[in-house]
C-alpha cells in the first residue's frame, strides 16, 4: 500500500505507539493493532511507531520491520504514520527509511547519530548525516533532539539543517529548557521549518505552545485529553488550553518522573486495550505502588485509554 504525505504541514497530537509483549517476551502484534485502533479512536493527528517509547532498543531487526509493515498496513489511510529510523549508521538509516517509505510512511523521525558514552560525530559530519539521508527518500524528516543521545543540537544548527536540507521540516524538541529552545528555533528558521514539535510526554505543552510549537508527540496516555489542549489553543482560547492542561499535567508529571514508558502500557492493560503490559529485560516492572498511584492519578481524570476497549 502507499500512503501520500501529507498536504500541509502536520500538527496537533502525534502520539509514540507502545510495543506490547505477551508473557513471554514475544511481540503481541494482534495487540498492536488494538493500540493503533484506540489511537485513531482517540482522535490523534498522526501516529509515530518505533520510537524509544516503543522499546525499538529491544527490538530486533526482523521484529521491527514486521512491526513497521503491520502498522502502516493496518492504520492504511485513515491517518499518517511517522516511522522511526534511527540508527547510528547512516547506510542504515537510508535503508529503514526507503523501507518505510516505501510501504506508506509519511515521515521519518531519526535522532543524531551516537553510540554509548563516547562516540559522537562533530557537526560536520552531523550535517552531512542529515543531508545523505535527505537525498535517500521523498518524504519529510522529523529530527528527535533528545538528550538520550548526548548529543547538543543548537537551535542555531538545528535551523541551519531545516533552511539548508528541504527534506529537514519538523524538529521535536525534548530538552530542559524546551521553550526557550523552540521559540530560538522558530525566530531563525521561519518558515523553512513548518513542524517545531515538543515531547517529553507534553510535560511543557503549554509553554511550547507559546513558544511557536505546532504538535506534540507524547506518550500514547492520553491522547484524547492532549488533543482537547492542542485544538483549544490553536482556536485562540488560550484559557481553555490552560485549564484542560492544569487537570492533565498531575497525570503527565507521575508518568514523566515516576513510571517513563511503563506508564501507558499499564493503563492500556487497566484498560483492556491490551493483554500483557510487560517491558523487555533488563527494564523492571513497574513497583506495586508505583503503578497503584498511576492508576489513581488517571482515573480522576478519566482517560479514553480507561474505558475504550
Amino acid at each position: 500500500m502507499s500512503q501520500s504525505t501529507p498536504p500541509e504541514a502536520l500538527r496537533g497530537v502525534v502520539p509514540v505507539a507502545p510495543t506490547p509483549f505477551d508473557d513471554n517476551g514475544e511481540v503481541d502484534y494482534e495487540g498492536q493493532r488494538r493500540v493503533l485502533d484506540f489511537l485513531i479512536d482517540a482522535g490523534v493527528d498522526a501516529i509515530c511507531i518505533l520510537a524509544n517509547y516503543s522499546e525499538q532498543f529491544s527490538l530486533t531487526d526482523d521484529e521491527r520491520e514486521r512491526l513497521s509493515a503491520l502498522c502502516l498496513d493496518h492504520v492504511a489511510d485513515r491517518v499518517h504514520v511517522v516511522v522511526t529510523t534511527s540508527h547510528y549508521s547512516r547506510k542504515v538509516v537510508i535503508e529503514r527509511s526507503r523501507r518505510a517509505q516505501a510501504a506508506g510512511a509519511a515521515m521519518v523521525m531519526l535522532m543524531t547519530p551516537y553510540h554509548g558514552a563516547t562516540i559522537r560525530p562533530d557537526e560536520a559530519d552531523i550535517f552531512d548525516f542529515f543531508q545523505g539521508v535527505a537525498a535517500a527518500i521523498d518524504i519529510p524528516i522529523m529530527i528527535q533532539d533528545a538528550p538520550v543521545s548526548g548529543v547538543t543540537l543548537s537551535a542555531a544548527f538545528l535551523a541551519r539543517l531545516a533552511c539548508e536540507i528541504d527534506k529537514v521540516q519538523y524538529v521535536k524538541v525534548e530538552v530542559p529548557s524546551a521553550a526557550a529552545k523552540l521559540r530560538d528555533l522558530v525566530s531563525r528558521a521561519g518558515d523553512a521549518l513548518p513542524g517545531p514539535f515538543d515531547g517529553e510526554e507534553s510535560i511543557t505543552l503549554l509553554p511550547d505552545l507559546d513558544a511557536g510549537a505546532t504538535g506534540t508527540m507524547p506518550s500514547a496516555l492520553q491522547p484524547d485529553l492532549l488533543r482537547g489542549i492542542v485544538q483549544s489553543y490553536q482556536a485562540g482560547d488560550r484559557a481553555r488550553a490552560m485549564a484542560l492542561y492544569e487537570r492533565s499535567l498531575p497525570l503527565i508529571l507521575y508518568e514523566n518522573r515516576q513510571c517513563g514508558l511503563r506508564a501507558t502500557k499499564a493503563l492500556m492493560y487497566e484498560g483492556g486495550i491490551i493483554q500483557c503490559e510487560h517491558v523487555r529485560a533488563p527494564m523492571p516492572a513497574l513497583h506495586s505502588a508505583t503503578r497503584a498511584g498511576l492508576v489513581e492519578l488517571a482515573r480522576r481524570i478519566d482517560p479514553l485509554i480507561l474505558r475504550w476497549a
